[in-house]
C-alpha cells in the first residue's frame, strides 16, 4: 500500500508530506482548488511523461516522492528483486523534473529508465479515471477488460506470440511464392549468362595476363631482331663487344693499378660488370632461342580478349569485374534453386503455428465465455443496485474468420445493455444515456477491480452523473473494495465522502502572489463540516449540519480509522 506521498514545488503545490491509511480515503475541495494535482503527481512518480509546465513558477524543478508497504504486493517484490532493486519490504519511489522538462527517475534511490518504472507500478497501483465510462465504449477495452477478469495474461501471451510468427512466416512464404512466378524465366537467363561468362575462361587466366601473352606474341619479331642485336652488342661481336671493350679497360688499368693503388678498386668494379654482362648476354640469348612464332595461340588470345571485350561492354562494367559478376550471378542462381525447397519448409512451418495458434486460440475463447457469465452476472446485480432494476449486462462472443488468425484471437467481444424488460439487448453507446453509462462504468470498474491483486486502487472522480441513493450505494462498495486493498477517490459526492476511514481536504491559499493548494487530514468534527458542505453548498444550516453526522454515523458505524497525520 502507499504510505506516504511527497510533493515539492509541483505546479499549485509548494510543499506537501501526506501519510495515508489502510482503507478507503477520499479526496474533496471547492471546484479548482488542485484535486487533480494530487493524481497528477501520481501519475508522475508511477512513469507518466514529464513536462516542464509540471514546475512550480520561480523553482528549478518540482520532485514527488512515493513511499510503499510491499507486505501486500508479492508480485511488486518479486519484480524488484528480478531486477536487483529490492529493499525488503519497502519501495521508495522519486521522479524530479527539471524545469528544461528532462527528468530522472528513481527506486530505492537507484537511477532507472521510465520503462522500468512504468514496469513496477502497474504491480503497485492501478488508476481508473473519470472518462472511464467513454473508453469503455472501444471494444478492444472491453476485450482488455473481460481478459483482464479471466486472468487471460499468460494464455493471451501466447496466443499473440503465435500470431507473430505466423504473420512472419506467412509473409516470408506470400513474397517467396510471389517470386516463384517469374522463377524458371529469370533462372534460365541467369543460367545463359553464366555460361556466356565462363566463355571468356579467365578461371585459368585473368584479362591482364591474355593482354601481356597477345602483346608478346604480337611482337614477337620486333622482339628477336631487336633481342639479338644486343646479344652481338654484349658479346657475340669480335671486334668491339661491350664485353671486349670492358675487358680491354679492365687489363689497362690493371697495368698502372701497380703505380697508383688507389685504380684497384676501379680495376675490380669493372671487373665484376665485364662478368655480369657476359652472363646478361648469355640469358638473353637463352631467351631468343626458346621464343616461337605461335599463330595459332595468337588468334586464341585475340578470340578471347574479344570475348571478354563484349561481355564487359554488354554487362556495363570493367573487364576485371566480370568474374566478381560470375560469382554474383552464381550466388543468385543457387538461391533460386533452393528457393523452392525454403517454400516448402515454410509451408509446413506455416500449417504447424497456424494449428498452433487455433488450439491456444479456442482455450482463450472458452476461457471467455466461462468468464463471461460470471462476469455478466455480477455487474448485472450491481447495476440494478445503482439504480437500473430492470438492467441486464451481457458480455457477447462472436468467433470470426477463423482462417485468418488475429491478435488477441479470433473473438469479437462486445458489451451489451438492456434497461428495460422485454428489449433485446444492444451495444453501449446505442442505448446507454450519459448517466446509465456512468454507473454501468463504475459496475465494471468495481467488479473487475474486486479479483485484481493490485494493492493501490485510485478512482478519479468516477461516481459523476449519479447521486441520491445511488451514490450512497458506490460510496458502500468502494468500501467494500478497501477491506483487502488501498482505495483512494476523488470524489464530490457527499455520499461516498462519509464512506471513506480517511478524508483528505484540498484547499487553495490565494494570500501570496503565487497561488498554493494544500492537503489536509481532517478530523471528525472537520469532517462533518466538509460533508455539510456538500450537502449544503454555500448556506450551511443546522439540519445540513445534523444531516452530515448522522450520514458519518450511519456510513462509518463507529469503523472509522482515527488518523493523527496531516498534509504539510
Amino acid at each position: 500500500m502507499l504510505l506516504n506521498l511527497t510533493i515539492i514545488d509541483l505546479a499549485v503545490v509548494k510543499s506537501l508530506d501526506l501519510d495515508l491509511e489502510k482503507g478507503m480515503s477520499v479526496l474533496t475541495g471547492e471546484t479548482g482548488a488542485g484535486k487533480s494535482i494530487l493524481l497528477t503527481a501520481l501519475g508522475l512518480a508511477l512513469g507518466d511523461r514529464a513536462d516542464s509546465g509540471y514546475v512550480r513558477p520561480e523553482c528549478t524543478r518540482a520532485e514527488v516522492n512515493l513511499e510503499f508497504d510491499l507486505s501486500d504486493a508479492p508480485d511488486a517484490q518479486q519484480w524488484l528483486k528480478d531486477n536487483e532493486l529490492n529493499d525488503e519490504h519497502h519501495c521508495l519511489i522519486r521522479r524530479i523534473v527539471n524545469q528544461d522538462g528532462r527528468s530522472k527517475a528513481y527506486i530505492n534511490n537507484r537511477p532507472v529508465t521510465l520503462q522500468f518504472l512504468q514496469e513496477l507500478s502497474e504491480k503497485l497501483v492501478e488508476i481508473h479515471g473519470q472518462h472511464a465510462h467513454l473508453t469503455l465504449l472501444n471494444s478492444d477495452e472491453q476485450r482488455r477488460l473481460l481478459d483482464a477478469y479471466a486472468k487471460n495474461h499468460n494464455l493471451l501471451e501466447q496466443v499473440n506470440t503465435c500470431f507473430k510468427q505466423w504473420r512472419l512466416t506467412n509473409n516470408e512464404l506470400s513474397s517467396l511464392v510471389k517470386t516463384s512466378s517469374d522463377q524458371s524465366e529469370r533462372e534460365e537467363l541467369i543460367r545463359y549468362q553464366i555460361g556466356e561468362l565462363q566463355q571468356s575462361d579467365f578461371v585459368h587466366n585473368s584479362y591482364t595476363t591474355l593482354l601481356e601473352e597477345h602483346s608478346k606474341l604480337a611482337n614477337l619479331g620486333d622482339i628477336l631482331t631487336k633481342g639479338q642485336a644486343q646479344v652481338d652488342v654484349l658479346y657475340e661481336n669480335d671486334q668491339q663487344s661491350v664485353t671486349q671493350l670492358l675487358s680491354h679497360s679492365v687489363n689497362e688499368l690493371t697495368t698502372i693499378a701497380q703505380f697508383a693503388p688507389e685504380l684497384t678498386e676501379i680495376c675490380t668494379l669493372l671487373s665484376d660488370a665485364q662478368i655480369q654482362t657476359e652472363e646478361a648476354a648469355i640469358q638473353l640469348r637463352r631467351f631468343l632461342e626458346s621464343q616461337e612464332a605461335d599463330p595459332q595461340r595468337l588468334d586464341i588470345l585475340e578470340n578471347q580478349i574479344g570475348v571478354i571485350q563484349n561481355l564487359s561492354r554488354k554487362h556495363h562494367i570493367a573487364p576485371d569485374e566480370l568474374p566478381q559478376l560470375t560469382e554474383k550471378l552464381e550466388n543468385e542462381l543457387g538461391s533460386l534453386t533452393h528457393c523452392g525447397e525454403r517454400i516448402e519448409t515454410l509451408k509446413a512451418d506455416t500449417a504447424q503455428l497456424l494449428t498452433k495458434y487455433h488450439t491456444l486460440s479456442k482455450q482463450l475463447s472458452e476461457q471467455r465465455h466461462q468468464t463471461a457469465e460470471k462476469l455478466q452476472k455480477q455487474i448485472s446485480d450491481l447495476i440494478k443496485e445503482l439504480g437500473m432494476p430492470q438492467g441486464e449486462f451481457l458480455v457477447d462472443i462472436t468467433e470470426m474468420d477463423i482462417d485468418n488468425p488475429k491478435l488477441n484471437g479470433n473473438d469479437k467481444i462486445e458489451f451489451l445493455i438492456t434497461a428495460n424488460p422485454g428489449l433485446p439487448p444492444k451495444p453501449l453507446a446505442k442505448v446507454a444515456s450519459g448517466g446509465e453509462l456512468s454507473r454501468i462504468s463504475l459496475a465494471i470498474q468495481v467488479t473487475t477491480a474486486n479479483d485484481k491483486t493490485t494493492p493501490t486502487l485510485i478512482f478519479d472522480e468516477v461516481d459523476s452523473g449519479i447521486g441520491g441513493g445511488v451514490a450512497e450505494i458506490v460510496g458502500q462498495k468502494l468500501r467494500s473494495l478497501s477491506f483487502n486493498r488501498q482505495v483512494m477517490c476523488v470524489t464530490h459526492l457527499p455520499q461516498v465522502a462519509a464512506q471513506a476511514h480517511q478524508h483528505l481536504y484540498v484547499e487553495k491559499n490565494n494570500k501570496t502572489d503565487i497561488t498554493s493548494s494544500n492537503v489536509r487530514v481532517l478530523n471528525d468534527e472537520e469532517r462533518i463540516d466538509e460533508i455539510a458542505r456538500m450537502l449544503g453548498g454555500v448556506t450551511i444550516t443546522k439540519n445540513t449540519l445534523a444531516h452530515a453526522k448522522e450520514m458519518l454515523s450511519h456510513s462509518t458505524s463507529g469503523n472509522l480509522l482515527k488518523g493523527t497525520t496531516s498534509g504539510k
